[in-house]
């Protein structure tokens, strides 16, 4: 199989799709690693070092997407790149379609086989391949919040885990998940007065024996979400559907009460977000003003560390670019039920129901084109 690994183009995102070491097993397992030039240098890793372990370095994305039959990217094709897409191409990336109906359109008019990421599902209806990127983004989260809340930064100059003799600063996290117990887990190190709310009360349960009482949990519904989102210095946004649009749970009317300088992250933007004042940011211009509350919905927060981040990534992904190679991509479509719900886009078709569903755009099933 040959593999192409192109530069990624979206603002400031440094990842790449594969570090050496992915190489490495990717090689061995048989397959032809080619990599764009540069496409590392933003995550520290060096064409040298991609030669080492057996790439081909080429010069340009247009050769990379045209030569190769796996494209294994990090982030969704944009706009730029849609002509680079070759007809019946297999792209493996974070697809995040319910947000790209452009981009939805070209994979389903190219016949590309589009495996997502974020919809690979493991044991108990798990995301292996979402769920480094969800804790890095999730610790980031608390960080930036508490970032944004500095008098300078335009926030209302809380320091979220207080000094003796005055109030924390409260945080309230919507949604329990990865990115919630990982911001959860960098605000009761500050010291934060820390909220969980979760529709799932074993997930509160289980968050309870973690945090024990440095946390309060809700069950989630208006009344708590409203009352939460009023009180707090910052909210964070981890709400998650699978593969489908995130509802929004913060309404315009909550913000409108929230005090002045506050702050909102809205981790679930690459989804659509669960606030409903959320709108997609770039890290060149992340922040954006509704009400007096700061709103921080970069799409690719974990772009912003990318050495960390395309390590993780590429520890996850490897599992099944691997199988790709050694098994083929027509086998497991016939023979891996994880596999089979990564594809979002098969043979001219929109195979993943809450993709189609939030594009209101028809759904063929996975099982019916195979």
């Amino acid at each position: 199989m040959k593999i192409g690994v192109p530069k990624e183009v979206k603002v400031q995102e440094y990842r790449v799709g594969l570090v050496p070491a992915g190489v490495r097993a990717l090689v061995e397992a048989g397959a032809t690693v080619s990599i764009q030039q540069g496409a590392g240098i933003g995550s520290g890793v060096t064409d040298e070092e991609y030669k080492a372990v057996g790439a081909k370095i080429v010069p340009t994305a247009e050769e990379i997407w045209k030569d190769n039959e796996l494209i294994i990217k990090v982030k969704e094709p944009i706009a730029i790149e849609f002509p680079h897409i070759q007809t019946e191409q297999k792209l493996y990336t974070y697809l995040h379609l319910v947000t790209a109906p452009e981009l939805t359109d070209v994979l389903v008019d190219k016949k590309v086989t589009g495996i997502a990421y974020e919809t690979i599902e493991g044991p108990n209806r798990s995301l292996p391949l979402l769920k480094p990127m969800s804790e890095v983004a999730g610790k980031m989260a608390t960080q930036i919040g508490a970032t944004y809340l500095k008098k300078q930064n335009g926030g209302r100059g809380v320091l979220l885990g207080g000094v003796p003799g005055i109030s924390r600063g409260k945080v309230t996290i919507i949604g329990g998940g990865v990115v919630g117990t990982n911001a959860c887990k960098i605000a009761v190190g500050m010291g934060a007065d820390v909220t969980v709310i979760d529709v799932n009360v074993d997930r509160l349960e289980y968050l309870d024996d973690i945090f024990g009482n440095q946390i309060t949990t809700l069950k989630s519904n208006s009344f708590n979400i409203e009352e939460s989102v009023k009180e707090a210095d910052l909210v964070v946004g981890g709400v998650l559907l699978h593969g489908a649009k995130a509802p929004h749970l913060v309404t315009r009317s909550m913000i409108s009460k929230m005090k002045k300088g506050s702050v909102i992250v809205d981790v679930a933007v690459d989804q659509g977000g669960c606030v409903e004042t959320t709108r997609a940011t770039t890290h060149e211009e992340p922040t954006f003003i509704v009400d007096d509350v700061i709103h921080y919905c970069v799409a690719n927060m974990p772009g912003a560390v990318p050495h960390s981040s395309t390590f993780a990534l590429t520890n996850a992904t490897l599992r099944y670019a691997k199988k790709m190679v050694e098994e083929g991509v027509d086998h497991l479509l016939q023979t891996d039920p994880s596999f089979q719900k990564g594809i979002n886009t098969y043979k001219g078709h929109i195979s993943y129901e809450a993709v189609a569903t939030a594009l209101r755009k028809n759904y063929k099933p996975l099982k019916e084109l195979l």
